[in-house]
């Protein structure tokens, strides 16, 4: 079989091509052959070697779904011809996350499925919606539970107003997953395309960043001087003083990225004076997953795909991702 991994060094240019026997699952374990990975920006930092993850060599790539082709010996959960998609954290099947469950992501702190044929703990996989592609649910393990962990940390109900930023692929989840739920989505991009996309998946506002540069006022504009009840908050510091005084009185924020960088200074003074309640965000346990998919099956929700590569294409793949000129998920097909 082949596979992707990072043997001599990182960076995109050390990312590899190997062959290797497919694997036997053992006692309690699952072979999957990989129809489909996604890519997320955690995984462009692991190739450059800029996030904390286990010694070289490393197969990438924490996203994947695929058919189950043999199982091991005591296995009942599943069977050949299952259709199953990875959890990122291969140990948090519920409750708090804690150091060692965290000590088993896929494609960082384990080996990832940039690979024809991975093998799985029983434990580690979940059905993937009947209604999706191999594709579509490959974007699932960490953008969408990431989206799902952030709008039910701020135990979303129907009738309250999100804010998300951009349209990555957590973004646009938390706008599909936050319409379900029967809320007022104030979404932003940096162009109007991107926003009729947002548009197009439901949001109910939309404000050009660009153009707006103050849009923090614009939300507050939007929600009569309040704020929203719910900031899914992706960018980091760079929007963090905006993200914060967009959100109401008593509001939530959920902290999941740093896409405008993490250098520098966040001041908590408005949090405090605001009543401001914050919860980091680092991806989801096995049960969220569930829960989301359980969503996505009742409302038919389809996840933004923006473009599907080659698996020889990877580091296309990894360029377009790199480009910022996506919207949704950018996946791999096998």
């Amino acid at each position: 079989m082949k596979y992707f991994a990072l043997t001599s060094g990182h960076g995109i240019e050390n990312l590899s091509v190997l062959n290797c026997d497919v694997p036997k699952p053992g006692l309690g374990q699952v072979l999957v052959k990989i129809k489909a990975a996604s890519l997320n920006y955690r995984d462009q930092l692991v190739i450059a070697g800029k996030y904390p993850a286990k010694p070289l060599p490393l197969i990438p790539f924490s996203d994947g779904s695929g058919e189950v082709i043999e199982v091991g010996e005591s296995v009942t959960r599943w069977k050949a011809g299952d259709r199953v998609a990875g959890i990122f954290f291969q140990k948090w099947q519920s409750g708090r996350l804690d150091e060692i469950k965290a000590n088993s992501a896929l494609g960082g702190a384990i080996d990832g499925v940039l690979a024809e044929y991975v093998v799985f703990e029983e434990s580690g996989l979940v059905a993937v919606p009947e209604h999706l592609s191999y594709e579509e649910a490959a974007t699932l393990p960490c953008a969408a539970v990431t989206a799902w962990n952030a709008l039910t940390s701020g135990s979303i109900t129907c009738g309250q107003s999100v804010l998300t930023l951009g349209t990555g692929g957590v973004s646009m989840f938390a706008v599909q997953l936050a319409k379900a739920a029967g809320t007022r989505v104030i979404a932003t991009s940096s162009s109007d395309a991107k926003l009729d996309r947002l548009k197009r998946i439901g949001a109910d506002e939309l404000i050009n960043y660009k153009a707006t540069p103050d849009w923090e006022n614009r939300v507050l504009e939007l929600t009569g001087g309040s704020g929203v009840d719910i900031v899914v908050e992706v960018g980091g510091v760079g929007t963090f003083a905006k993200s914060l005084k967009a959100v109401r009185f008593g509001g939530h924020m959920s902290l999941v990225g740093v896409l405008t960088g993490s250098a520098g200074e966040a001041n908590p003074t408005g949090a405090i004076r605001k009543n401001v309640r914050m919860q980091g965000i680092f991806v989801g346990s096995k049960e969220m997953f569930e829960s989301m998919s359980r969503v996505l099956a009742l409302h038919k929700i389809r996840p933004v795909v923006d473009r599907v590569f080659g698996f020889d294409s990877v580091k296309e793949a990894l360029g377009h991702m790199k480009s910022g000129n996506h919207v949704g998920k950018v996946v791999v097909g096998f």
